[in-house]
């Protein structure tokens, strides 16, 4: 990961897709949360669950569609959308959807 610190880079350019597979990258992970860029080829999703962080999803790339306590929420490039801690959700990619995702620990 270190490999990262200090450059200006592309979102875009940090994963690649995979053909009918979901890929994942760690950009950073430490106490405080982490940081993970995904790739969904077109029709892939990650399943219904619930996390104990709030976490911040961005789109970087293509369109998918964010459940959130069964309420759907479509993302395209550039767009953004929040997910409550202990919510449960899920993510599908209706295109090729690469997407950041920033989880924030509660270290309270």
């Amino acid at each position: 990961m270190e490999e990262l610190f200090s450059k200006s880079l592309n979102l875009q350019h940090l994963i690649e897709f995979q053909e009918n597979s979901i890929v994942s990258k760690v950009l950073i992970k430490n106490k405080s949360g982490n940081i993970t860029i995904f790739a969904f080829w077109q029709g892939q999703e990650i399943s219904e669950h619930v996390s104990p962080y709030e976490a911040f999803l961005f789109c970087v790339e293509g369109t998918g569609i964010v459940f959130i306590d069964k309420n759907e929420y479509k993302l395209n490039s550039g767009e953004m959308i929040i997910i409550p801690k202990t919510h449960p959700h899920s993510v599908k990619a209706i295109t090729n959807f690469k997407m950041l995702l920033v989880m924030i620990k509660d270290n309270a």
